[in-house]
């Protein structure tokens, strides 16, 4: 007899339906396992045939024969499992074939029979809803997860043995309960910081507008304290951003069961590879660029990561997605995020006033950044020195703490909301320059302001859009609806550090 039942393989952060057909013939028992499965796929039939016979079920001694279609999709993981179990069941008689329909299934298998979680339990269900299907059986540690999503009945079930009483109406489930958000906790607070105004407005910016900052000085200035503060400023994610958070973690293996409530901040170490950084693998997997969508990706000591790796990063700064290609296999994985980086100014990472580094020695040390790279950065902003009575000072009266800066900047945030409303971009950083040219429109004394600008310090067509996405967060961020000129010097000082990089 012949049966089948659906499931989903990962395919990057997406999910692909996949049918697995199991034929039950009378012959020497073998059990053959086809459709590009990989090692863990192999090995489940030594799991369905332990899980089946310790749950009670019969394991058929006849010719097995299970194919995963469509055959030329490569299917890892043992995500699988579970759906060879039961359309076995179904072929061998054991199940009612015509309860599977419209029904998918995911989960792993133990040898006991019980059902263990799998990745991509947010991917699943919404894969289901896309491919017609009105139910999904999921194990218990996943069903939070995938009920998130509606129109589509997600049913836990603890273990082969209850599966088999649910397809011939013995047993009814709980419905799924759903993912309760995660608690924030209370991350370090910009009142920490004393001094380096200026590297707090440009952290502000950056927030308010997604864009992506540089931070320049010597070591111990405060560089990594204000990014690490960066989470505690950022606004809440809309709950599509956080659904989507939360399948990319999901995929990815990472994090607690619950639903994302602040936005992904990563920070690799420099020794990370290009792979890890941007995605890859024998079968591609998301790298941290992905990790940090809709969120921050921080890189400490910039010049010390890999060339090759900072190189990666300019297809998703500028196309807000990654193409991962494996031999005739290509992936596409999300990668909206804001660039965060510190760097010393020089390789003696001394003070200008106390630096002995020679200029050859300035020039080797600025051309680890690649110049297309630098071209990227909305903000580049230099972090001096705090004066010794700045840092000495206990009281915190008159430094502003993180809740107030965050206030600003979710209403910032919402302004950008209205006025793109249907376009693709969520934050003025996500806009072409189409988009930018028609938010921010280059006329009178601010048209004046830029050519001025222009023949002194020559901007190329990247720099200017970004320079106009900067100047449109700086009006966000004040409540008005225009760019003023002082909006456009202001942007224009953030971007003259980029601009001293490039002709380093």
């Amino acid at each position: 007899m012949l049966a089948s039942v659906a499931t989903f393989a990962i395919d990057g952060v997406d999910s692909r339906e996949v049918t697995v057909e199991v034929d039950v013939r009378v012959g020497l028992p073998t059990f053959t396992v086809v459709g590009l499965p990989d090692r863990a796929i192999r090995e489940s039939r030594e799991r369905v045939r332990a899980a089946l016979l310790n749950s009670g079920l019969e394991f058929p001694m006849k010719r097995l024969t299970v194919n995963l279609a469509p055959a030329y999709l490569r299917k890892a993981g043992a995500s699988f499992d579970l759906a060879i179990a039961v359309a076995l069941l179904a072929a061998s008689g054991q199940v009612p074939r015509e309860r599977l329909d419209r029904c998918a299934v995911s989960g792993e298998l133990s040898l006991g029979g019980g059902l263990r979680p799998t990745r991509g339990a947010l991917e699943n269900p919404s894969a289901g809803r896309r491919t017609g299907y009105d139910r999904l059986i999921v194990p218990d540690d996943n069903a939070g997860e995938a009920a998130l999503l509606e129109d589509l009945e997600v049913i836990a079930v603890p273990n082969l043995a209850r599966l088999s009483d649910l397809l011939h109406d013995r047993w009814s489930p709980s419905p799924a309960p759903a993912l309760p958000p995660a608690t924030r906790a209370p991350g370090p607070d910009l009142a920490d910081v004393r001094g380096q105004e200026d590297a707090k407005r440009a952290l502000e910016i950056a927030a308010a507008g997604a864009h992506n900052l540089l931070m320049i000085g010597p070591p111990g200035v405060g560089k990594t304290m204000l990014a690490r503060r960066l989470p505690g400023i950022l606004p809440p994610p809309t709950p599509e951003e956080a659904l989507e958070i939360t399948q990319i973690r999901g995929v990815a293996g990472i994090g607690e069961p619950t639903l994302a409530t602040d936005r992904p901040f990563r920070a690799p170490h420099h020794t990370i590879s290009a792979s890890g950084l941007v995605g890859g693998g024998g079968h591609p997997r998301p790298g941290e660029v992905t990790l940090a969508h809709r969120g921050v990706l921080f890189l400490d000591e910039l010049p010390e990561f890999g060339r090759t790796a900072l190189d990666a990063l300019r297809q998703p700064l500028e196309e807000r997605r990654v193409e991962v290609t494996r031999g005739q296999r290509s992936v596409s994985f999300p990668a909206a995020f804001a660039l965060v980086a510190a760097c010393n100014g020089c390789p003696c990472g001394k003070p200008t006033a106390d630096c002995d580094c020679t200029a050859s020695a300035l020039g080797r040390y600025a051309r680890r950044l690649s110049g297309p790279l630098i071209d990227r950065v909305d903000l580049v902003c230099r972090v001096e020195v705090v004066p010794t009575l700045d840092l000495i000072q206990t009281e915190r009266s008159g430094l502003e703490p993180s809740a107030s800066v965050r206030r600003r900047v979710i209403a910032a945030r919402a302004r950008q909301r209205d006025r793109l409303g249907n376009a693709s971009a969520l934050a003025n950083a996500d806009m072409d320059a189409g988009l930018t040219r028609r938010t921010v429109r280059l006329e009178g004394a601010l048209a004046a302001r830029l050519v001025a600008a222009a023949g002194q310090r020559p901007l190329s067509g990247r720099g200017f859009d970004r320079v106009l996405r900067v100047a449109r967060t700086i009006a966000d961020l004040d409540g008005r609806s225009r760019v003023s000129p002082d909006d456009v010097d202001e942007a224009l000082g953030y971007r003259v550090g980029a601009l001293d990089l490039l002709a380093a």
